[in-house]
This record gives structure tokens, sequence and C-alpha cells, in this order.
């Protein structure tokens, strides 16, 4: 497994990170269970994957306390993401960035995770409630002071944004959607991060296993996943997806490795990136989306691949 140094910080991160949102329970479909992610995250720390990304709503903290378990002793040797400020506020999840919120919510973290300390924290997206930036970045800092956290980073936040808050206090990372059906970050948000040397931390690589190349019809999900209302698994949008899969997965072929390799592979392969998160719920799913980290370095490939993007254009509303 290859590792990148997340800018600002002494901590050297697999090109592939583990996502904690499928593992919390809520909102993937009813196969998710607690002993397949254990085995998911014991597979991925065999297959050299050394950080994990969850959060308190993912489950209601079911998913920080799958991963403290599982990891056991080798928590220790690990980075540990998480995120705070988002809460639940009568049927919706909101996020409120008050000084008195953060700082319950992030001792709550501490609490449920056992550490005196996390390695990164990220505001999980920007505030609802038009708390000021400087309100809530000053109290972050005077957390991060208090050896609460070590690294700040923000999740879902613009470019303009990005450039306030760091006027504030350090960030070392941004948490944003990116992938191949995914783009708009290439539109100003990399290229500030770049220039403020700020990682980036790509999420939707696969949207949401589209680009796994396992749907060739659209498929059915139960109410409990929230594929089942997300547009990009019907009609057109669903067709244009199936295209540019089928097409990764002759470039796949080509390279020995699964589709979903390929779609994680460019990702990690662009400018800027510093690594890819992506979830898994069994082993199977850890095993295809590492082999990503073997071919990141093949530019004949990446240079295949833009060119199936470019033919297959934007994606249809």
């Amino acid at each position: 497994m290859k590792t990148r140094r997340l800018p600002g910080t002494d901590l050297d991160l697999s090109i592939v990170g583990f996502g904690g949102w499928a593992i919390g329970g809520d909102y993937w479909g009813d196969d998710v269970n607690d002993e397949r992610s254990t085995q998911a995250i014991r597979r991925a720390l065999e297959l050299g994957i050394n950080w994990f990304d969850t959060a308190p709503i993912y489950g209601e903290g079911h998913s920080e306390s799958v991963l403290v378990k599982a990891l056991g002793s080798d928590l220790k040797r690990v980075t540990l993401a998480t995120k705070v400020g988002v809460r639940s506020i009568g049927d919706h999840m909101q996020s409120q960035l008050t000084p008195e919120w953060i700082e319950e919510d992030l001792h709550t973290t501490l609490r449920r995770l056992g550490v005196d300390c996390i390695d990164l924290l990220q505001v999980h997206w920007p505030c609802e409630f038009g708390t000021p930036l400087e309100d809530t970045y000053a109290a972050l800092d005077k957390l991060r002071q208090q050896g609460k956290f070590r690294y700040l980073g923000v999740c879902n936040y613009n470019a303009a944004s990005l450039e306030q808050i760091a006027a504030i206090t350090p960030l070392v990372s941004v948490q944003t959607g990116y992938g191949l059906l995914r783009r708009e970050a290439e539109n100003g948000l990399i290229h500030t991060a770049q220039r403020l040397h700020i990682g980036v931390f790509a999420y939707e690589a696969l949207c949401r296993g589209l680009l796994t190349g396992k749907f060739t019809t659209p498929p059915k999900f139960p109410e409990t996943d929230m594929r089942s209302r997300d547009d990009r698994f019907k009609g057109g949008r669903f067709f244009h997806a199936q295209r540019l899969a089928a097409d990764l997965a002759k470039v796949a072929r080509r390279l020995g490795v699964p589709p979903a390799a390929v779609a994680i592979g460019w990702v990690a392969s662009r400018p800027g990136v510093t690594s890819v998160i992506v979830g898994a719920k069994g082993p199977e799913q850890v095993e295809q989306n590492v082999l990503a980290a073997n071919i990141v370095d093949r530019t004949k490939a990446w240079q295949i691949v833009d060119r199936i993007a470019a033919v297959h254009g934007g994606t249809p509303r």
C-alpha cells in the first residue's frame, strides 16, 4: 500500500482510506452487520490501510464504536479521523457549530472512542444556523490547544470558505465528493487546497457503487438503503453511469484489476488528492478497493480513462 504525507502534518496516510459510514448501520440497507464490518476493518489493516474515517452521526455513534472494538490494540498504530458539529434536530440531521455544541459533541466522541486525543478532527459540513466562522474555528483552535485533537480538517466546504477558515486557524485537509461522475471539486476547490497546502480527501469515487460494474440494470434497493431514493440509480442517469462503468471494465481487464480499482485509482492519481475514502460492508469489497494502489502510477491508463470520460461527457440530469 502506497502512502502520502498529509500536508502540514507528520501523518503518512494510505492512498486508500476506510470510510465508516456504511458500518454505522443506517441508510445502507439490511445487509450491514457488525461481524462483517469487523471482518472488513481487520482485512483493511492486513492489506495496508492505515487510516479510518468515521463520524458521530454514522449510526448515532455506532460506526465509531464498531471501529474501536474491531481495531482493538491496533487503534494506537492507525490514524483515526472523525467529525464534529452535526446533531439530530427533530427528524433531520443539521450542522450546529456553536462553541458550546462543538465542545459537547467532541467530548462525547472522545468518551465513545476511549481516547484523550483524536488524530484528525473534521467539521462535517457548514453551519446551518448562522454561527460566524470566527466563533466556530476560534473555539476549535482552543480545543486543539487543550490537546483534544491534533489536526483540523473540514468536509463539504467550498473554495471561498476554505480560504476564510484557513485565515482563522490552521487546516490540514478538506474532504469532498470527487470521482468520474462527480467532478465539481475541479472547479476551484482542489486548486485552492493545493495553493493553501491543504490535503484533499475524496469520497464517492465509486458513486455509491455505480462504477463497480455490478449494476447492469437499474437495481432495486430496500427502503432502508438511501440509494432507493437516489436519482443516479434511475433512468437516464443510471444508463449514463452504466455505459461509463462498462468502458472502465475494459480498462480494468487490461490492468488485471476489478473496475472499482480503476475508478478509485483514477481519483487517487489526480493532482492534489492525498487519499481516497472508500466504504466497505465486507472484506471482499476491501480487497477490490485496495488494488487501486497497485495501478495509481499507470499514467497511460489514466490518459485512456480521461478520453473515456470525455466521450461520455457530463452526467445527465
